[in-house]
């Protein structure tokens, strides 16, 4: 039996891409939704069709037993999954691709591999899953003063290496993903609990990098509060902090681990925290007539310690774009699991509050220990993970579709969504001639502010597609800054966000992560043009 294979251009699995017949349907949905011609199907790429250009470094002696320049791995190792991304690979663009792919065994290999490129002036490029949708794993352009540049694999290091189940701890190799590593923590009844939309391909060095967003909407939201260690290779030695469960002493070291992109080193292994795997769970789907009270319940919710697992508010577009209600509802989404007590009085309470500001449960709340969920429940998780999918059909349609994200406090939120939507519809109707659809929900929400989620969709015209896209991204990005939200929640920085990031960091922040840099990768190899210049 054949392996079953990734795409080379899109995302996830091949044989998920639909046939043409499905996609034709899809254009009329699109069509519809948009209010214009149902857009042509056009074919897309083969990987014998790809023209590479010709590499201009080969994988030296020492590095040969675990590099790779065929085609097909560099045109692999080129992209990661933006729009722009999935654009450049449907029209078989990978006029980018590294000059070869290291995949180090070890940390001796990639040692190894860090030296000769810091000798030879070649970019390294650190790659995980390859499901960046910021630029964050392409090589810097040929005309930079890195000619040359290898994309450095992780993913032989995919081992669960050690588990204490006295302090619920693991330590888990960088190159593991979301399904390696959770089956691996499952033979000792423990789980991580660390779900982005990328779980099914994305590493855990990846998640350390990029300071990832998973699966809580409330208390541990993010990597960082699930790391307990972090060893990472440096061009200028190993890096180890020491394993504790909190310290005072002075910055910690893992902080600047956390979120470094690739640019300080190469992340092999971390000590995170773990927990025993939900038994019991109760979610519930309540409604509300209008938003503003809706964001005021989620507000509430946030607030009253309750810390539900899930707490995602959907606006009106969004709930009907994911089937989850089609009368005009925005809809909030609670979930509460744990491993040791019933969650009766949690979800209970949550829904008081949620009644309290108009909202309704008309199924009431499930309550089960077999991992049941309510219905509205149910149709958000599979169109959640079903999203990348779709936005990939979308593209080989020549539709403009994609998500940005962002957090603020909970008093500027008014604000901020009156002044992304007045941006985003003006710029697509300036780019795309139609003001398209632009739907949100918050992914997680804290005690002083929520992360909304935005996802536009316009209709697009053939070749022109990355210039529309950027028109509304930058309108998006220009509207975030200005009413001072961050430029990213959890997609983190990599090339795309750079402009907003070098705006929204204080300014001596920038220069000790240049000394920072300078000191750790004294050539200025690793991910060059990430962060800083």
């Amino acid at each position: 039996m054949n392996p079953r294979e990734r795409s080379f251009w899109g995302w996830g699995w091949a044989d998920r891409f639909p046939d043409e017949e499905a996609r034709r349907s899809l254009a009329e949905q699109a069509g519809a939704m948009l209010g214009t011609k149902p857009p042509d199907p056009a074919a897309p790429p083969r990987l014998e069709g790809i023209a590479l250009p010709r590499p201009v470094v080969a994988p030296p002696p020492e590095l040969a037993a675990f590099s790779g320049a065929g085609a097909a791995e560099r045109i692999a190792h080129t992209w990661g999954k933006s729009y722009g991304d999935l654009v450049r690979g449907f029209a078989g663009d990978f006029s980018l691709a590294p000059d070869f792919v290291v995949r180090p065994r070890g940390e001796e290999e990639l040692e190894r591999t860090l030296a000769w490129c810091s000798r030879q002036g070649v970019a390294a490029i650190p790659f995980g899953g390859g499901t960046s949708v910021v630029s964050g794993v392409e090589r810097p352009p040929r005309e930079s003063r890195f000619a040359a540049a290898v994309s450095i694999d992780l993913g032989a290091l995919d081992r669960v290496a050690e588990v204490d189940e006295v302090s619920r701890a693991a330590r888990i190799q960088a190159g593991a993903t979301g399904p390696a590593l959770e089956a691996q923590l499952a033979g000792h009844g423990l789980t991580l609990r660390h779900y982005p939309q990328s779980f099914e391909f994305s590493t855990l060095g990846g998640w350390i990098a990029t300071r990832a967003g998973g699966h809580f909407a409330t208390l541990y939201t993010h990597i960082d509060d699930l790391v307990e260690s972090v060893r990472m290779i440096t061009p200028g030695g190993v890096w180890q902090s020491r394993r504790l469960p909190a310290s005072g002493a002075g910055p910690s070291p893992d902080r600047l681990a956390l979120g470094s992109e690739g640019i300080l080193g190469v992340i092999t292994e971390a000590w995170v925290r773990v927990q025993a795997r939900p038994r019991w769970r109760a979610s519930a789907g309540v409604f509300f007539a209008e938003h503003a009270a809706a964001v005021d319940a989620a507000r509430a919710i946030a607030q009253a310690g309750l810390y539900p697992a899930n707490c995602r508010l959907l606006d009106p577009v969004e709930a009907r774009m994911n089937l989850v209600a089609g009368d005009g509802s925005s809809v909030l989404l609670l979930a509460f699991e744990s491993a040791d007590h019933a969650l009766d009085g949690w979800i209970g309470h949550a829904l008081a509050i949620a009644s309290a500001h108009g909202g309704r449960c008309p199924d009431g709340p499930v309550l089960r220990e077999d991992g049941a969920q309510a219905a509205a429940a149910q149709s958000w998780r599979a169109a959640f993970f079903a999203a990348p999918y779709l936005q990939t059909a979308l593209v080989s349609l020549g539709v403009i579709a994609d998500t940005f994200e962002t957090a603020c406090t909970w008093d500027r939120f008014a604000r901020l969504h009156e002044a992304v939507g007045a941006a985003v519809r003006e710029a697509a109707v300036r780019a795309c001639g139609s003001e398209g659809i632009l739907a949100c929900r918050f992914t997680h929400v804290y005690p002083d502010g929520p992360a909304p989620y935005y996802t536009f969709v316009a209709p697009g015209r053939r070749g022109a597609e990355l210039e529309q896209h950027a028109a509304i991204k930058r309108a998006a990005s220009e509207a975030l800054s200005s009413c001072g939200a961050t430029i990213t929640h959890h997609h983190a920085v990599g090339r795309l966000h750079r402009p907003w990031y070098d705006r929204e960091r204080p300014a001596p922040f920038a220069q000790a992560l240049r000394a920072a840099k300078s000191a750790l990768d004294p050539a200025g190899i690793l991910n060059p043009g990430v962060l800083i210049d």
